[in-house]
C-alpha cells in the first residue's frame, strides 16, 4: 500500500478519534442551557479567525483563490458545512446521541451511491461489502435496535437525516475542490464561508452577551480545537487522499471510539452487539485498505502532492 494511503486511512482514523467526545460536550453544554445556534455559530467563527490568522502569517499563499471558484467554496462552507455542523448539534439536543450518530452515518451509503453513479467510481464487491459492515456496525455500536425511532422526536430525526446529507456533500464537495486547492485553502474558506451564513442568520458575536461559566468556556474551546479545527483539518488531507468513498466509510469509526472511551474513562459496560459492531467497523476499513488502489490517485492527490 502506498504511503499516501496509508496516511489517508491514519489521518480519516484521527479525526474520527477526536469527533467522538464531541457530541457528548455538545449535549452537556445544552442540557446547561446553551443554545445549539449559538455553539455553532461560535466554533465555526472561532475556526476561521484562527485558521486565517495561521495562513496570513504562515503561508499567505493558499489563502488565494480564483474568482470563479468561490461559488463551488460557498457552496461547500456557507451551505454545506455549516449545514453539517448546525444540523447535528440540533439533533442530539432533541434526541439521544447515539440515534443521531446513527442516522447521521447513513452519509457514507449516500456518498458511495454518488461516487459510484455520477463519478463512475469502481464498484467492487470489497467496497459494497465494507460499506454495509460499516453501516451494521455502526447500527450495533449505538444500539440501534434499542432505539424507537418512531417515537422519538421529530424534529430531532429530521435534523439528523439532514445532517447525514450534509455530511455526505460536505465530504463529495470537499474532494471537488481539492481537485484544484491544497486541503488547507479548501478547510480555511469552508470554515470562512459557514461563519458568514452562521452570522446572517443569527446575531454576530451573540455568544459575548452570555453569562457562561469557565467550564462551559473550556468546553466550547475544546470542542473548536479538537472537535473542529484538528479532525476537520484531518478528515479533508484524508478524503485527499483515499477519496470520498473510503474516508467516509473509516469515519464510522467514530461512534466505536465513543463507546470504547465510554469504556475505558467512565467505566461503562459493553454489551457483546457492540463489541461486534466495532468488529464489524474494523474489518471494513481492513477491506478497503486490501482492495487495490486504481480510483484513489485522482488529481486532487496529484495537486496536493505539488503544493504540500
Amino acid at each position: 500500500m502506498k504511503t499516501g494511503t496509508i496516511k489517508g486511512y491514519l489521518c480519516v482514523m484521527a479525526a474520527a478519534l477526536l469527533w467522538a467526545s464531541n457530541g457528548t460536550i455538545g449535549k452537556a453544554l445544552f442540557n446547561a442551557g446553551m443554545s445549539p445556534l449559538i455553539l455553532v455559530q461560535t466554533r465555526v467563527v472561532l475556526s476561521a479567525v484562527i485558521l486565517v490568522t495561521i495562513l496570513f502569517f504562515w503561508r499567505p499563499s493558499l489563502l488565494k483563490i480564483r474568482l470563479r471558484d468561490i461559488g463551488h467554496l460557498f457552496l461547500f462552507g456557507g451551505v454545506f458545512m455549516a449545514l453539517m455542523q448546525l444540523s447535528y448539534f440540533f439533533a442530539i439536543s432533541k434526541i439521544q446521541v447515539a440515534a443521531a450518530i446513527l442516522l447521521q452515518y447513513l452519509a457514507p451509503v449516500l456518498v458511495a451511491c454518488y461516487s459510484m453513479l455520477f463519478w463512475h467510481e469502481r464498484v467492487t464487491f470489497q467496497k459494497v461489502l465494507a460499506l454495509v459492515l460499516s453501516v451494521a456496525g455502526c447500527y450495533l455500536v449505538v444500539g440501534g435496535y434499542n432505539l424507537s425511532l418512531l417515537t422519538m422526536n421529530r424534529a430531532g430525526i429530521m435534523w439528523a437525516l439532514l445532517s447525514a446529507i450534509a455530511f455526505a456533500s460536505t465530504t463529495l464537495l470537499s474532494e471537488k475542490g481539492m481537485h484544484q486547492y491544497n486541503p488547507r485553502t479548501v478547510l480555511v474558506y469552508g470554515f470562512l464561508f459557514s461563519a458568514v451564513s452562521l452570522n446572517i442568520v443569527h446575531r454576530p458575536l451573540s455568544v459575548l452577551s452570555q453569562s457562561y461559566t469557565l467550564t462551559q468556556w473550556a468546553s466550547i474551546l475544546y470542542i473548536v480545537v479538537f472537535g473542529t479545527l484538528i479532525p476537520f483539518g484531518l478528515y479533508l488531507a484524508g478524503v485527499n487522499h483515499i477519496r470520498s468513498t473510503r474516508a467516509i466509510i473509516t469515519a464510522t469509526l467514530e461512534p466505536i471510539a465513543a463507546a470504547f472511551m465510554a469504556f475505558f474513562l467512565l467505566g461503562e459496560s459493553l454489551s457483546s452487539f457492540q463489541i461486534a459492531g466495532g468488529l464489524s467497523v474494523i474489518i471494513a476499513i481492513v477491506l478497503l485498505q486490501w482492495e487495490r488502489e486504481h480510483d484513489s490517485l485522482s488529481p486532487n492527490v496529484i495537486r496536493a502532492n505539488k503544493t504540500n
